[in-house]
């Protein structure tokens, strides 16, 4: 089991940057496969990116591809996502979320509690 921690929000006017952290603690969190998510009020949550296990290949949900970027630091037991060119409709709360098998969304059995962007107009 991977136990997570997610940092890195706040408010932001449109525009802005921000980047997100996640903690990853656990002795196989080097074999897990890394993600991030949210979830906008009276919405489901969303895939958002994706890293695999070796940090060779990402994935990117179209709408955020070219805006966002996520990365992993194995030595440091840290994924981010960084987000540039932040807009209100990316209001929403965080989730970091790992994978012990590909990037499949039901893969997805460790949760981080989450952390909130409020991205102003």
């Amino acid at each position: 089991q991977v136990q997570l921690v997610e940092s890195g929000g706040g408010l932001v006017q449109a525009g802005d940057s921000l980047r997100l952290s996640c903690a990853a603690s656990g002795r196989t969190y080097s074999t897990y496969a890394m993600g991030w998510f949210r979830q906008a009020p009276g919405k489901e949550r969303e895939f958002l990116a994706g890293i695999t296990m070796s940090g060779g290949s990402t994935y990117y949900t179209d709408s955020v591809k070219g805006r966002f970027t996520i990365s992993r630091e194995k030595a440091k037991n840290m994924v981010y996502l960084q987000m540039n060119n932040l807009k209100p409709e990316d209001t929403a709360v965080y989730y970091c979320a790992a994978s012990p098998s590909g990037l499949t969304y039901s893969t997805f059995g460790s949760w981080g509690q989450g952390t909130q962007v409020t991205v102003s107009s």
